[in-house]
């Protein structure tokens, strides 16, 4: 138990975990718009969209739970204190976060959606130095934020989709979901001191789930067509939630949350790659925008990471 600390606690190990973690959460953009595809629901069918996202937490849910019993070799469940925590989480990791966030982006536009999810990082720092006072904020802390932001905002940028003002349904409900999202970080910190984090990312997954099936459902939200493509999609779709989730949420326990919580940068950027490779989206423009804004996320995680590692034990 040990050894698998300290490699979670080691530079190498923070980086590779959050790493998948991002790349894993990037393949979840193009592959949503490929399941609404598949499963042929229209753009400005919210409900619907609502419906499709929570019966991916629900498999999310059931996929987290499955291999903490696994693991375990026993059934898992969370000790009856920690049922106030898996409800908190839930709120706040998946139903508002998603609810805000699928009614956010039918209407705004994809590249300032794509900008203020970017701020994630941001208040997730800050929420966690100034709400919750898991850590404090550095200097270091705030050059790698800018830095990283800077990098999400080039690789993202576009004259046309900068243009415009910004609504109160659209824009605003995807920087409510932010917030939401920001929280939840902070959430799990904590929690995971005293709870399994697979317990904890299993059961929120599955009750948020859930909430969000009755929901999509209640307000006329239906699948039109259901094929075996569509529900292999909607399997990885559940699976990416619970690796990605559960290991960003070990990741937290052992960590402050600045020194994970600076990878989310790279968020967007695998998002942007992956949709030009999958969808062919922007890839004659990708180019230099990408190496560009992947140098100033690199940078931005190196001064996080590196120069302050000698205040990580007390940050």
């Amino acid at each position: 138990m040990k050894k698998q600390e300290n490699f979670l606690t080691s530079t190498f190990g923070v980086a590779l975990g959050a790493l998948v973690c991002c790349a894993l959460w990037g393949s979840a953009f193009p592959c949503v718009k490929l399941g609404y595809e598949l499963f042929a629901i229209p753009q400005e069918a919210v409900a619907t969209q609502i419906l499709f996202a929570g019966c991916r937490f629900v498999l999310a849910g059931i996929l987290t739970i499955l291999m903490a019993c696994v693991l375990n070799r026993k059934l898992v469940f969370p000790k009856r204190t920690s049922w106030g925590m898996v409800l908190k989480l839930c709120a706040f990791q998946t139903v508002i976060q998603y609810l805000f966030f699928y009614v956010g982006l039918a209407h705004a536009s994809g590249v300032k959606s794509s900008i203020i999810v970017g701020s994630n990082v941001f208040l997730t720092i800050l929420i966690s130095c100034f709400v919750f006072h898991q850590e404090k904020l550095t200097r270091q802390k705030l050059i790698g934020c800018l830095l990283g932001f800077a990098g999400v905002v080039l690789v993202n940028w576009s004259p046309d989709g900068m243009l415009g003002g910004m609504r109160w349904n659209g824009e605003g409900f995807v920087f409510l979901c932010v917030i939401s999202a920001a929280v939840s970080s902070a959430l799990i910190k904590q929690y995971s001191q005293w709870e399994d984090p697979m317990a904890l990312s299993g059961y929120q997954f599955l009750i948020g789930g859930v909430v969000m099936v009755v929901c999509g459902l209640a307000t006329g939200g239906r699948l039109p067509v259901v094929q075996p493509a569509g529900l292999v999609m909607l399997v990885y779709l559940g699976f990416v939630s619970a690796a990605a989730y559960t290991l960003w949420a070990v990741l937290l326990k052992y960590n402050p949350v600045s020194r994970v919580s600076i990878f989310g940068f790279m968020n967007p950027v695998f998002g942007v790659m992956l949709s030009a490779v999958l969808l062919g989206e922007g890839a004659s423009d990708l180019g230099w925008r990408a190496v560009c804004a992947l140098m100033l996320i690199c940078i931005g995680i190196l001064v996080v990471n590196v120069r302050g590692k000698k205040r990580m034990a007390y940050a």
